[in-house]
């Protein structure tokens, strides 16, 4: 194949901005795909992803379209997420283009995540094809909003094509762009091969599914290959290009993306970010990987039976090949058993990791009240530690200072949500850094927030209090000391230390109390009276009781001598108190979720 008729593109946007619906009709376009096989979001392959609406995984696809100039070009396109937790796959996808079409909601106008993928793409000295979509909706204004793109890359208005993804309308002005403007790909076909892994799944059949981008150099069907960061050397099962489907070809060469089935079995001998070469004629340098995702959120994963546990080891591991942002390490928990602490982008991407591990493996689990990651400087030694679990938190006699992550966020919102944004933010200890009107009637506000205060709602009544017109992105900005305190759930005088927290002290009293009330209509009663207890240290701050159940022993006493009532009344009493000593509770999964909704009111 020509290298000067291949085009690599991405398409990257805000969320819900019509990625996956203008993929559709550049397949439909090319006849990438027949009629009879067109559905809606065709490249979203995976049951959650139509569910949702959203995008979870990169996807590739091969193209063929012929030009206007009458030249036959191959195409291949990858469609991107768009949700700031799914940021790390968009940067991976970009190091496999040489350009990006940028798509911008003709109603919504510039979002957070459209910015953030913006400059995504421009650190990655990609071509930038600017593309107003949804032009067929009656709120559209695609002449505001190319204005706007105009002022943001300085691309000239006339260069912004409009289009309407839904009905086909000018999309075929997408594909003579992408021809036009994005470059051919620059790599040496007769150089060694070297061939970027830029995602990967796995198939029960033929082991590890690397998708590749190949820089330099040809791949034939029979070449055994070599891993660079770790000299394993394997014969390939096949090679092969997306059409979506996986088809099988003789070769790859450079420039093209494809994939290779290794046959391996083991994660670990294949990462996304490696280099694939030849066994044979190898390269001397592999290719710069990507910088590793940077977990923010924790949270222990359980399986509700405890024979499940080695089914869920292997279902996080293979899971982790298709997901390199996902990590996680062994963990033990006196009320849960063996489980993982596993950590992840952001809540989003916890709740599609446990989903996953749900339906593709049938596993019941019990998640664990998401945490973030501090930093604890020891009093004695000066020694800095990590502690993610807040379990592991040392005692407080040893502890100098607990340092907290917080976040560089960005809210677009317009003008009229300005004072609800900031009260908002600011009852969540954020400070207001700054502030920008890139357009009339809309705002980015800036702040510095903790993480913690993030996690778990934030975005949800970002989007509540805006009517969800409001849009944010986030990157890490540091710790900071923070007045920190560990709360510690007691359940029949037994800490739960899965349902252990650390809060800011302020709030340890507020929490401690809304926990307290939230578990005593979750626990069910049992036949002796069961105490919940908050408690920061040895300090009780809360406490309620779950009355026991209690049978009726006086049902078969009527009239006759008092002390006989009081004899039985008493049996019981002992009866309960020798129960207390030796009874043990049930947390239900109910009680772990209940953690998230603590600042509901």
């Amino acid at each position: 194949m020509d290298q000067e008729k291949i085009r690599n593109f991405c398409i990257i946007a805000h969320i819900d901005h019509g990625k996956s619906t203008l993929a559709d009709r550049l397949l439909q376009i090319t006849e990438t795909i027949s009629e009879r096989e067109m559905q809606e979001q065709v490249l979203d392959d995976m049951e959650l992803e139509r569910e949702k609406g959203v995008t979870i995984k990169a996807s590739a696809v091969r193209m063929e379209h012929i030009a206007d100039d009458g030249d036959w070009y191959e195409i291949n396109l990858i469609d991107t997420p768009g949700h700031v937790d799914f940021a790390y796959e968009v940067s991976r996808a970009l190091q496999s283009c040489e350009g990006a079409v940028l798509v911008v909601d003709a109603t919504q106008g510039i979002e957070a995540q459209t910015l953030a993928n913006l400059y995504l793409a421009i650190e990655a000295d990609l071509e930038i094809v600017p593309v107003v979509n949804k032009i067929d909706l009656p709120a559209a204004m695609p002449a505001d909003v190319a204005q706007e793109i105009q002022s943001l890359i300085g691309v000239p208005v006339e260069e912004v094509i409009a289009i309407s993804a839904k009905t086909g309308a000018n999309v075929h002005e997408v594909l003579e762009a992408v021809v036009r403007r994005i470059p051919s790909p620059s790599g040496d076909i007769n150089a060694p091969l070297r061939a970027l892994i830029f995602d990967s799944h796995y198939d029960s059949y033929k082991g590890v599914i690397a998708y590749v981008r190949v820089v330099d150099g040809i791949i034939g069907d029979r070449d055994w290959i070599k891993i660079m960061s770790n000299s394993v050397t394997v014969e390939p099962i096949e090679i092969g290009v997306f059409k979506p489907g996986m088809v099988p070809v003789k070769q790859l060469a450079a420039g093209e993306v494809g994939y290779i089935a290794t046959g391996l079995k083991t994660v670990r001998e294949c990462r996304v970010g490696d280099t694939i070469t030849l066994a044979e004629n190898a390269s001397k340098e592999p290719l710069p990987g990507y910088r590793a995702a940077k977990p923010m959120v924790f949270a222990g994963f359980y399986p509700a039976e405890g024979e499940d546990y080695q089914i869920l080891k292997e279902a996080l591991e293979k899971l982790q090949l298709n997901d390199a942002a996902l990590v996680y390490e062994p963990e033990t928990s006196n009320a849960l058993n063996f489980g993982f602490r596993c950590g992840f982008l952001g809540l989003f991407h916890m709740e599609i990791v446990q989903e996953r591990l749900e339906r593709e493996y049938a596993l019941d689990i019990v998640a664990t009240a998401p945490s973030v990651r501090y930093e604890v400087l020891h009093a004695h030694t000066g020694e800095i530690e990590l502690i993610e679990s807040p379990a592991d938190l040392p005692d407080p006699s040893q502890i100098e200072e607990i340092r907290e992550p917080w976040m560089d966020v960005h809210i677009f919102t317009p003008s009229d949500y300005y004072g609800v944004v900031m009260d908002l933010a600011i009852n969540r200890r954020g400070e207001l850094t700054g502030q920008e009107y890139p357009t009339s009637g809309r705002v980015i506000l800036r702040f510095d927030l903790p993480l913690a205060e993030i996690v778990v709602d934030f975005y949800d009544k970002l989007k509540s209090a805006t009517r969800g017109y409001a849009s944010m992105d986030y990157e890490f900005g540091g710790y900071r000391p923070s007045d920190l305190v560990k709360l510690d759930i007691l359940v029949n005088k037994q800490p739960v230390d899965a349902l252990a927290m650390i809060v800011h002290s302020e709030d340890a009293y507020h929490r401690g109390q809304k926990m307290v009330t939230a578990l005593r209509k979750l626990i069910p009663r049992q036949m002796f009276e069961v105490p919940i207890q908050a408690a920061v240290g040895n300090k009780v701050i809360s406490r309620a009781n779950v009355k026991a159940l209690r049978k009726d022993v006086l049902a078969k006493c009527y009239g006759g001598d008092i002390t006989r009532k009081r004899k039985l009344l008493e049996k019981q009493k002992k009866g309960k108190k020798r129960m207390k000593m030796i009874g043990n509770v049930e947390v239900p999964q109910e009680a772990f979720m209940a953690v998230l909704q603590l600042k509901e009111d």
